[in-house]
């Protein structure tokens, strides 16, 4: 805090203050012309600037926060050169704060404080200082800016603004592993003294753990910490100002630590040895038992892998592993038979997957145990002495014949008698019985290999002790073939003869064939009938390789004179006994046409040359007769439509265009009048005037004796007629800007009975009494008008 005093510091303030004395507070100076430190104000006078003296410079002024004294807090004193003591200079204060915290004696500039002030809520005041004349209210001394700092106190302890916190290291960790971080904040000015410098001490979680008392490190203390053992730790830290001194704030967070596994627990089983019962009806790889060792450790780092390490439980049993329950599961590899053997040992070994190198001198992390499985006795079905059987039988053989023998027994000790049936589920006819007791089949029926050259057949066995054990075994049965079917032709289609045919010209080649198999079939031989006298016009060679040629005899062959031959051929085949057939091939004449080496008949080669057959044909044809019915049908119903009266929208008569609009009704009379176009006479009168309605014609003559106009007028020529509306419709000003046709409809003249059409009568009277329309409303008040305005012009 600085303080002014009235003496002067040195010869210039002391001239200064002279100056003041003498002259007293005023530095107006009139003057026409203003200096240079000198403003020409608006109303004429001039305003003097001052250089601020240094007594009146004002640094910063400080104050203590947290004052709880009865008293304002003294915070420093404002003090002018120009103040003589007399209570003519008035002190004001202003900015931050001035008047409600900081109050100053306008007398004695003596600031005070008068509310406790918080540093860590507002660290300084920024204030303005000004010294005036009490009595003219005169500036003394220009305003000066000044600072008061809040003083800092310890009056903030540190705080965890992240706590309670939660941290985890693995087990067996080393001395001074690194756990957490924890890091206290503390409201205080740090800049000043020690309000602010932290010190971390730990208060509970001794001795496993220390902290860092300068950057809150926690560490582990204690070696090879277990989790098995302990897996949770509370460790409260806390944190102290004034660098730890006494007197200082404190404040303390809590951190939870948990212990996180690994691999340092080998796996080891409950006991050694152990005993599993086994029936020997097992089956298949179906589990039989389950073995489980224990890992205290957790995750991945209990897993257990097991495995049968002896050759004699490896070939009869495997083990896999449950991820879930992490057991070994063991299940049989092969079936067991009690009265082969009745126990088996298994050397089962559990060992971890995932084994951590750091740990290994604690031991292989694995164990073995011994299992001991005995197999249980099950009363068991009988068993065949084949997985299937094979058998065979010549077909037609007799009724009763022995086809094959199946056997069976009991794999039991006991050995129970077995009895033999076949499968009654079996559909179709039962070609086969079986003998209960020896197991021999025989057929039923006599079978045929032709028909059916295999059957199957199931056999079952039981006990005769215990029917409801089965067994069953398929047995297949092969017909063996015999030479039971005399061979044929292979052709079913006519043989072609050309009408060009020469003698001792190949006709075609036949074959044969045989139902029989292989063996009895293929070696065929072939001749003309020996009983028939020998054949004019073809004749048979036998080609010894199962093929025959048919030759022609003669030639001159003419499908008018006879169209088809018949050639009967007797085929021998080559089995035992040997067996023969004949066969009649009919032979057509034709023209044929050479196409390389295939000959045709004239009426089959445009079918063949297209290559169709006659169905093809006839579905083409079918095609093109739906095709010409629908086109038929098309034209027929385009034109039994009826033609629109006008053909286009834009039909044009003379005076009358196509548009959608309503006429005006009875107020519309200035309408075309349509008699031009029926009385030339009336069309001369009216030309060029077709804007009003044509008036009523006089008649002089009774009405019922009017003969028509077009009578009038003798000799009227019609081409000049036409010619005038040409000429009208040409110079006419008013017509559309296109083409339009005008339709004149004109019947002649001189007729003796006159026109009866009422166009023609523009001016015809009528007898008929029209006043009733007048009765009829306003709608045909309209209508009254013109016939009533007609009567009295024919009246007139």
């Amino acid at each position: 805090m600085r303080i002014s005093t009235t003496s002067c510091l040195c010869p210039f303030l002391v001239c200064l203050c002279f100056i003041q004395r003498c002259y007293g507070v005023s530095h107006h100076i009139s003057t026409k012309v203003p200096s240079k430190n000198q403003t020409k104000l608006a109303n004429g006078e001039t305003e003097v600037h001052h250089r601020p003296k240094r007594g009146w410079i004002w640094n910063q002024f400080f104050v203590l926060e947290e004052h709880m004294g009865p008293d304002a807090q003294y915070v420093g004193k404002l003090h002018s050169n120009s103040d003589k003591g007399d209570g003519s200079v008035r002190y004001i204060l202003s900015g931050d704060g001035a008047g409600t915290i900081f109050m100053i004696d306008e007398v004695t500039g003596d600031i005070h404080a008068t509310k406790s002030l918080d540093r860590e809520r507002k660290t300084h005041y920024v204030l303005h200082a000004q010294a005036l004349d009490r009595n003219t209210e005169e500036a003394l001394e220009p305003k000066s800016e000044f600072i008061i700092k809040v003083q800092d106190i310890n009056d903030n302890a540190p705080k965890f603004p992240d706590g309670p916190f939660v941290a985890t290291v693995p087990e067996m960790s080393e001395v001074g592993t690194s756990v957490l971080q924890v890091t206290a904040s503390d409201a205080d000015d740090p800049t000043y003294g020690n309000s602010a410098r932290i010190v971390y001490s730990i208060l509970q979680g001794q001795p496993y753990f220390s902290v860092d008392p300068k950057t809150g490190i926690i560490r582990t203390a204690l070696a090879d910490m277990d989790r098995e053992a302990r897996e949770h730790y509370t460790v409260v830290i806390q944190a102290k100002d004034m660098a730890g001194q006494v007197g200082g704030l404190s404040g303390s967070t809590t951190i939870n630590i948990t212990l996180t596994d690994v691999n340092d627990n080998p796996p080891a089983f409950p006991q050694k040895n152990y005993q599993l019962y086994v029936p020997e009806s097992a089956q298949i790889g179906k589990p039989v038992g389950k073995i489980k060792a224990n890992d205290e450790d957790l995750g991945v780092n209990a897993d257990i892998k097991y495995s049968i390490i002896n050759s004699e439980g490896a070939n009869m049993f495997s083990i896999s592993n449950d991820r879930d329950t992490r057991e070994g599961i063991i299940s049989l590899k092969k079936p067991l038979n009690y009265e082969r053997k009745k126990t088996y040992t298994l050397q089962i070994e559990g060992g971890n997957t995932h084994v951590d190198p750091r740990f290994s001198y604690l031991g292989p992390f694995k164990d073995i145990a011994t299992l001991k499985i005995t197999v249980g006795d099950v009363d068991e079905a009988p068993v065949f002495s084949m997985d299937y059987y094979i058998m065979d039988v010549y077909e037609n053989a007799a009724n009763g014949t022995e086809v094959g023998t199946v056997t069976a027994r009991d794999p039991d000790s006991r050995n129970s008698p077995v009895r033999y049936f076949l499968d009654s589920k079996e559909d179709g006819k039962m070609y086969f019985r079986i003998d209960g007791s020896s197991g021999v089949i025989r057929t039923t029926q006599r079978l045929d290999r032709e028909d059916m050259p295999w059957h199957n057949i199931t056999v079952r066995a039981s006990e005769v002790d215990n029917p409801s054990l089965l067994s069953h075994v398929p047995v297949t049965v092969q017909v063996l073939d015999v030479n039971d079917n005399p061979p044929e032709i292979a052709t079913d289609e006519d043989v072609i003869v050309c009408e060009s045919s020469r003698p001792g010209q190949v006709i075609q080649t036949v074959t044969a064939v045989d139902k029989d198999d292989f063996a009895n079939g293929q070696r065929f031989s072939f001749a003309l009938p020996s009983q028939l006298p020998v054949n004019p016009n073809f004749t048979l060679k036998d080609n010894e390789d199962s093929t025959a040629s048919i030759i022609a005899r003669r030639r001159r062959f003419n499908h008018l004179t006879q169209e088809l031959y018949e050639l009967p051929i007797v085929v021998w085949d080559g089995g035992e006994p040997s067996l023969s057939g004949t066969s009649t091939l009919t032979l057509r004449v034709c023209p044929c046409q050479r196409h390389g080496k295939i000959r045709m008949c004239q009426d089959k080669a445009f079918l063949s040359s297209a290559g169709l057959s006659t169905g093809a044909l006839i579905a083409i044809l079918l095609c093109i007769v739906i095709l010409l019915a629908i086109v038929v049908l098309f034209i027929t119903l385009r034109r039994s439509k009826k033609e629109p009266l006008i053909i286009s929208e834009e039909d044009i008569r003379e005076n009358v265009v196509t548009y959608d609009d309503e006429g005006g009704g009875e107020e519309d009379t200035e309408a075309f009048d349509i008699i031009a176009l029926r009385n030339p006479a009336a069309a001369e009168e009216l030309k060029f005037r077709r804007d009003i309605r044509p008036e009523a014609r006089k008649h002089c003559g009774p009405p019922r004796n009017h003969r028509s106009p077009s009578a009038d007028v003798d000799q009227v020529d019609v081409h000049e007629f036409i010619r005038q509306r040409l000429v009208e419709a040409d110079v006419d000003t008013s017509v559309p800007p296109y083409d339009s046709l005008q339709t004149y409809a004109y019947e002649g003249q001189g007729s003796p009975t006159g026109s009866i059409s009422p166009l023609d009568t523009p001016g015809t009277q009528s007898e008929q009494d029209y006043n009733y329309l007048d009765d009829w409303g306003p709608e045909f008040q309209k209508l009254a008008e013109l016939y009533g305005e007609a009567e009295s012009a024919a009246t007139t």
